[in-house]
Formats: C-alpha cells, structure tokens, sequence
C-alpha cells in the first residue's frame, strides 16, 4: 500500500492508497516541531481503527511547502515503516508536467502536485483555483505545462486578519449569507467574506481569460473549495481529490526510487 503525506501550512494530510481505492485520509495540524515519534503514535492508532498497521506500507510520496517538517517525517516512514519516501522536488524525482516560468524553482511543490492531478483527469487549458492558507489560480496549457497564475490571501486567512486588526469585530464561521446586504455585523461580514470570494475568484478567471484568450476549463479544489459551489459562476468543476491524485500519479512515475 502506498502512504502519501501532503504537508500544507495549515494542515497536513495522511492518505492511503492500495493500488485500487483509497481506504483512508487523516488529517493534523501542521507543526514543524513535531517529531517522527510523535507522528508514529497518531498514525498507528488512525490505522488501528481502520484495520490497517505500519506493515501494510510499501511504499511513500511526501510533499511538503514547510520544509522544515521534511526531516522528522522522513524520520518518520524511514524508522517506522521501513520504507524510503519519494520527496516531491528532489533532484531526480519526475513530476510528469512541464513547466513554462521564469523561476521553475520558485513554485511551491503543492501547486505542481495539484496540476498533475488536474491534467490526469481534465483535458483542454485549465485554470485551477485552489483554495487554501493562500488562494491560487494556476494556468496549465493543453500540453500539460504550467504556465503561472495568481497567488492571493486564502479566505481563513483574511478573515482572521479583519478580527485581528478590528478591535469590534468578531470571529465568525464562514457561511453562505442569505442576503448579500448585511443587517447586523456578522451577517455583514459573513458577507464581505463569502461573496468577497467569490467576486475573486471569478472576477480573476475573466480577467485571465481575456488575457489569454484560450477556453479554459476551471476547477475548484482546496479546504473551502466546495462552500463556493453554486455561488461561483466560473467554476466548472469542484475536486478535492487532485493534490493525492497528483501525489499517486508521481509514485506510479517514480516507484522504483530507492
């Protein structure tokens, strides 16, 4: 079975994949500080409810935009599973996309990973529109190259900055407003939040279409993708799967590493 580890700024997410189905996905804050024995604990317990235990793994792919949490989770699968993981953006390690940008090495390898599993399911250009700690619009041509996008402050993000720089303004959740016109100040910035967003991100898709000038097909993916379905009018597609798509797609390409 094959482990893959997907380490956000915000959450990182365990998956197991056993050449078929998915059987399982856990998640855990994401903290740098966190030992290869601290994670060994959580994880054998979340596979111990699914009748599932450290042998069973044959195999790892980690991708990680904190690097500094790569040394104990490769600890981690080395020490504990027994198994040598493929990292994403290490030298030799194929990503099966090209990529059309000034600074190759600039881009996250989160982003990379979800554009892999964008390109193995849609066909066409692709905007992807993934929504996370940050929100980014990635452009990917038809021949499987990503070509840049946009990278803006995700929605959790701005709303903890608006409660934290506003003395008189709470936390809220966020939620689909009934009325786009407030009457008291949560529902107001409940609002300002939701449909802010949403005047984002279809608000840049247009202008990345006419910029452009290709047909585009627009997926939404991410944490808080799927609060925007039904509200945004440019999305096309909403996928939660591409990141442990994408991360699959590398260990098929890459499996016989180590």
């Amino acid at each position: 079975m094959l482990l893959v580890i997907d380490t956000g700024n915000t959450n990182t997410l365990f998956a197991i994949h056993d050449g078929q189905d998915w059987l399982g996905e856990w998640r855990i804050a994401t903290d740098a500080a966190r030992t290869a024995d601290e994670f060994a604990v959580w994880f054998f317990q979340l596979l111990a409810m699914a009748d599932l235990s450290f042998a069973d793994i044959t195999g790892c792919v980690i991708s990680t935009v904190v690097p500094q949490s790569l040394f104990n989770q490769r600890n981690l699968v080395r020490r504990h599973l027994k198994v040598e993981p493929i990292v994403v953006g290490e030298a030799g390690v194929e990503l099966g996309i090209g990529l059309r940008v000034d600074n190759p090495a600039s881009v996250g390898a989160d982003r990379l990973v979800t554009v892999l599993g964008a390109v193995e399911k849609y066909s066409g250009p692709l905007i992807i529109v993934d929504s996370g700690t940050a929100t980014t619009f990635d452009v990917v041509s038809a021949d499987r190259h990503f070509e840049g996008g946009v990278i803006c402050p995700g929605i959790n993000l701005s709303m903890r900055a608006l409660h934290e720089a506003a003395a008189q303004l709470p936390r809220i959740e966020i939620r689909r407003p009934e009325r786009v016109v407030g009457r008291d100040t949560v529902p107001a910035m409940q609002s300002g939040v939701f449909w802010g967003y949403i005047g984002l991100i279809d608000g840049l898709v247009e202008r990345i279409r006419r910029e452009d000038g290709r047909d585009f097909t627009i997926i939404g993916t991410g944490g808080v993708a799927s609060l925007f379905e039904g509200a945004s009018e440019t999305i096309q597609h909403f996928d939660p799967g591409l990141t442990i798509r994408g991360l699959l797609e590398i260990w098929k390409l890459n499996k016989t590493h180590g």
